[in-house]
């Protein structure tokens, strides 16, 4: 099984191929969770993600006549960009298989890299079955995305240097999808500090390590915000490890996700996916699990398609309350809707949409449903909008 020198091997492959991203302390994530969080910006990756460590120590332990025939991998994107950008810097051809879900912005990313990008299959699965015919038929040298040792040593140069940079942290969090972050971290990090714990963490639509080594029966979904965990089948090499050296799993869902993205956002003003948040949004959904430790997270990955960052953003804006949907009931006539915006804008709030309903109401056939969305400062602002329209005698309700 991996142990620590392998990963310390790799480090030394890795130095000035990769970036020692920064470690530091969020006060005001630690604030609102109730731990001492400390974050890994693995984000700032020159690929956007800590998946290059691994590829990068794959690559640079082929042989001459491996580098010659070239390189295959599977992967929804970051895998994909790490192995296409060192291949690259190698001289080395790589073909790389992408699941058809995989967003735009990293499909795109893959080829800018110099990599041959072919989409197959709508799981990661089914891309994996097909890059592993094409390694038989041309003859490549398959690179895994987590069941490798050589990939899992590649990632695990993350946990020496959050170790080296705080090397009194209680705790990481980790997330998982085929395991070969955890499992890297896990192996230096137990070397390192015995008695560090190491939690991991899956979306509850993808929870295949968790049924793994827990023995449930946790079904499987079809899609997530955190398509980088978005794995159905765990790694041999790396489930072997989580059970010998990670002390527990937990499970987080989209809105956790969701909302630990918008935090990063609003808070660290630093860009991640949902795998990214994954740490994050465990300590959202279990802050007693976490309460007054000294909690590290790695902010695995930046690579977010801009339309789903902005419905993320969106609907983070309406659990905050900054973003509210009323209807407003009153008589169809000339004046009504002014003095119901004039109230609006009164009480402090922007409108951001207006629409007349007609048709599709209950009311009398003289009144009308007007729906606004509103930009506000909070859940509490929300109840003023509302009240000062009640006021002006207006029959309003929260949707």
């Amino acid at each position: 099984m991996l142990q620590l020198h392998d990963i310390q091997t790799a480090a030394g492959r890795l130095a000035g191929q990769v970036l020692d991203t920064p470690f530091v302390e969020s006060r005001t994530i630690s604030q609102l969770t109730g731990c001492q969080v400390f974050l890994k910006f693995e984000n700032l990756q020159y690929t956007a993600s800590f998946k290059e460590r691994g590829a990068c120590n794959k690559l640079a332990q082929l042989t001459p006549e491996e580098r010659s025939r070239g390189v295959v991998a599977m992967s929804a994107g970051n895998h994909a960009q790490g192995v296409a950008y060192h291949a690259h810097r190698l001289g080395v051809r790589a073909v790389i298989v992408m699941p058809r879900f995989t967003p735009g912005v990293k499909v795109e990313r893959t080829r800018g890299f110099g990599a041959e990008v072919l989409l197959h299959g709508d799981t990661l699965d089914a891309a994996r079955a097909h890059a592993r015919e094409l390694a038989q038929q041309q003859g490549l040298v398959f690179v895994h995305p987590y069941d490798d040792e050589a990939i899992v040593a590649g990632q695990g140069t993350v946990a020496l240097e959050m170790l080296r940079e705080q090397p009194d942290l209680d705790t990481l969090v980790i997330a998982i999808g085929g395991g070969g972050l955890i499992a890297g971290i896990a192996t230096a990090a137990k070397a390192i500090r015995p008695d560090i714990e190491i939690v991991g963490v899956q979306t509850e639509r993808f929870a295949a390590m968790v049924n793994a080594i827990k023995g449930t029966n946790l079904p499987q979904g079809t899609s997530t915000i955190a398509e980088g965990i978005a794995v159905g089948t765990p790694g041999v090499v790396t489930e072997a490890i989580i059970r010998q050296r990670v002390d527990d799993l937990l499970l987080v869902d989209e809105g956790d996700i969701e909302q630990a993205i918008v935090m990063l956002l609003e808070i660290e003003k630093t860009l991640v996916e949902g795998a990214g948040a994954a740490g994050l949004a465990a300590l959202i959904k279990h802050p007693q699990r976490f309460a007054g430790k000294r909690v590290g997270l790695v902010l695995s990955g930046g690579n977010i398609d801009p339309m789903l960052l902005a419905s993320i953003i969106e609907r983070g804006m309406v659990r905050a309350g900054r973003l509210a949907r009323i209807q407003v009931n009153a008589r169809d006539v000339p004046g009504n809707l002014a003095r119901i915006t004039a109230t609006v804008a009164e009480a402090g709030a922007n409108i951001d949409e207006v629409h007349h309903q007609r048709a599709f109401t209950l009311l009398a056939a003289q009144n009308v449903a007007i729906e606004l969305v509103l930009q506000t400062r909070g859940r509490e602002h929300i109840e003023q909008v509302i009240e000062r329209l009640r006021e002006a005698g207006f029959d309003t309700t929260l949707l």
